[in-house]
């Protein structure tokens, strides 16, 4: 007879990812053991939790009755089985970190083998990707991102800032001027991060809250602001990125910031996020409160 808990969890955690497979990743087991569960939920209830099909799950009236109630249930046995267990959990297992590509490389990466130093027991597995991924659907459990955060049941807490730049190299400025009213960007060859909203091939949004837009022309977008930098720095165009990105370029004189009428977009600061349990995995927690103290003492 399969665990009832276990069944929940199963349920639970395909409810949050519209996903049996999802689920079974999270916890480990096959697609057709975390099916199975599902169907002795509903066996024993005698209801239907989920409409199928064979890309999607939705809950039901009575599905969505049921999470209500063991998303209540779950984390008093989480905590009390934890509280049992030992006063202080230590951070063991594999913990996965998705972390936007040219940030994790710069920032995180060089603070993990202090962190293992730490904390030896734990493994890190560092995915790093601009893509913005779903984190539960993932299997991942943490993520960072910088700038506007998306309404969401994840939990989060803020690392930094991350001011925006538009910036050239000298030697691009001195062949073709330098703007100093946004306007005057349409004359310019402007390359663009095709990730953000506030930036792409035809505009660039300026303004705290990016509500005036620029047209704007170039003869590169990419993905990654890394690309972008190296072709700026090699005088091809203008660049409007993050501080991370371009702020060693400016310190080095690689690349000059430009004082334009309007002020850049508010990028909306850099966060870590979690799923939302009522008590993390000591591996999360313990990761969380390294990155905050780190940043704290090194800001990005």
């Amino acid at each position: 007879m399969l665990d009832r808990i276990t069944s929940m969890r199963v349920f639970v955690r395909a409810a949050s990812a519209g996903s049996l497979s999802a689920a079974a990743r999270h916890l480990a087991m096959s697609p057709a053991m975390a099916t199975k569960h599902v169907d002795a939920l509903e066996s024993r209830l005698g209801v239907k939790l989920f409409h199928r099909t064979t890309r999607r799950l939705r809950l039901t009236e009575a599905g969505n009755n049921y999470l209500a109630a063991c998303q209540r249930i779950l984390p008093d046995i989480d905590e009390a089985e934890a509280e049992a267990a030992s006063l202080r959990i230590k951070a063991t297992g594999l913990l996965r970190m998705n972390v936007p590509l040219s940030f994790g490389a710069r920032f995180v990466a060089p603070l993990i083998p202090a962190f293992s130093k730490l904390h030896p027991e734990v493994k890190v597995e560092l995915g790093l990707s601009d893509a913005q991924l779903d984190l539960i659907a993932g299997g991942w459990d943490l993520a960072i991102r910088i700038g506007l955060l998306a309404d969401s049941p994840l939990q989060a807490r803020r690392l930094g800032e991350s001011p925006m730049q538009v910036c050239a190299a000298p030697a691009y400025l001195d062949r073709r001027g330098v703007p100093r009213r946004i306007a005057e960007l349409t004359q310019h060859n402007c390359l663009s991060y095709t990730l953000s909203a506030m930036q792409d091939s035809k505009s660039w949004a300026f303004g705290r809250n990016g509500d005036i837009r620029v047209p704007v022309t170039g003869d590169l977008i990419a993905n990654n602001g890394d690309a972008l930098l190296a072709a700026a720095v090699g005088g091809q165009g203008i660049i409007y990125q993050p501080g991370f990105i371009v702020g060693e370029a400016l310190d080095r004189g690689d690349l000059v910031a430009l004082e334009l009428d309007k002020p850049v977009v508010e990028l909306g600061g850099i966060h870590v996020l979690y799923p939302p349990d009522r008590r993390p995995p000591a591996k999360v927690r313990m990761m969380i409160d390294y990155l905050t103290e780190a940043f704290l003492k090194s800001p990005p």
